[in-house]
């Protein structure tokens, strides 16, 4: 069945790619062009259409940076409620700049958050309304070719890596496979605990990284949970647990609530959706008519910015909704190669700025 789908999408495949190969060729030769800011630019983005892992890459660089550099994101805000270029504030929710933006707003007080649909204008944006920043990252700008970044960092799930897929609507490719080599760091996330250096040099040679690249391995993992309205730390061991979620890959989520409780209750729904009165009925319904003790309400740290627009309900409900981060660590002791990478390229860029400004001074 499944390639009797596949030779069916075939057709709708190459017409997409054509138009896909065409607009990257506009690009390469010139006809287009793409900006290159004298601010360090950092972008990270995937091939595929989401589940990679990329909001808790986006999270690992932000820790990096954000207390030796002013730091900024700059998302596009997908599933917003409002167009062109934005600040978030202390009025900002997840209807006006999106729920991933939100989440960086929520987590790092001091950071700058920023949506933009065109990146190109975007930045400039940022830069007037926040003229110390010192770095900036791109926040799934991979197929956005109007702006050339410093350091241009592409992610492929281990379980589906960009050498195995196809190209929409045939498989979950946004461009051709050939695209991997814009990249200068290929992340290959979602690694298993058990995976060998065997298995990370063959994945490696079929990643095929040209010479100017190089390959990383990221493994997920769970921090402690920790209660949406009071921030309270919290245990999940041996309860009964709701799990409420909006993701494109809930699988390892489930699985891993699965080896942690007594037994878990999912509630599903479409990724980035935003929660309706009566998705939150349905919630409150589902914990009142579940026959079990010690039950617990649980939540990414993504579907919390969208539960939070329900704020004064679910604080007048007085059930805890436990929130459970992701956090990424490298593989095979590569985090201080990588590490180094992006602050070595980011230091370089902003002294280099610091001496052309201050020789046209003199």
């Amino acid at each position: 069945m499944f390639a009797a789908v596949r030779i069916f999408l075939y057709p709708l495949a190459l017409i997409y790619g054509a138009v896909v190969w065409m607009r990257n060729r506009l690009y390469d030769s010139g006809f287009y062009s793409s900006i290159e800011f004298s601010v360090p630019v950092i972008s990270v983005g995937n091939l595929s259409v989401g589940g990679t892992g990329k909001t808790p890459h986006i999270e690992y660089l932000i820790r990096l940076l954000q207390y030796q550099f002013r730091t900024a994101t700059m998302s596009r805000g997908y599933k917003r409620r409002t167009q062109g270029f934005l600040l978030a504030d202390a009025e900002t929710n997840a209807l006006r700049i999106g729920d991933e933006p939100m989440q960086y707003h929520m987590k790092f007080p001091g950071l700058t958050v920023s949506v933009a649909e065109e990146r190109m204008t975007g930045i400039p944006k940022l830069l007037q309304q926040r003229p110390l920043t010192e770095v900036v990252l791109l926040d799934d700008a991979f197929q956005h070719r109007s702006v050339k970044p410093g350091v241009n960092i592409l992610i492929t799930d281990h379980a589906k890596p960009f050498y195995k897929d196809r190209i929409l609507p045939a498989g979950t490719l946004r461009e051709n496979r050939q695209a991997y080599k814009r990249a200068d760091v290929v992340i290959v996330s979602k690694c298993p605990d058990n995976i060998t250096t065997q298995e990370a040099d063959e994945i490696t040679r079929n990643i095929n990284p040209q010479q100017h690249q190089q390959v990383f391995f990221t493994k997920m993992f769970y921090e402690t949970p920790y209660d949406l309205f009071t921030g309270e730390k919290l245990t999940l061991t041996g309860k009964n647990i709701i799990l409420v979620c909006c993701i494109a890959k809930p699988a390892p989520l489930i699985q891993y609530l699965e080896a942690q409780a007594k037994e878990v209750h999912v509630l599903s729904y479409p990724d980035h959706h935003y929660f309706l009165k009566k998705d939150i009925e349905e919630v409150q319904e589902t914990h009142k008519n579940w026959d079990a003790g010690d039950k617990i309400i649980v939540t990414t740290e993504k579907d919390a910015a969208r539960l939070y627009l329900h704020a004064e309900k679910l604080k007048e409900w007085g059930v805890t909704i436990a929130v459970l981060p992701i956090l990424v660590s490298f593989l095979f002791n590569r985090g201080s190669a990588f590490d180094q990478l992006i602050l070595n390229y980011t230091e370089r860029t902003i002294n280099e700025n610091n001496m052309m400004y201050y020789g046209e001074e003199e």
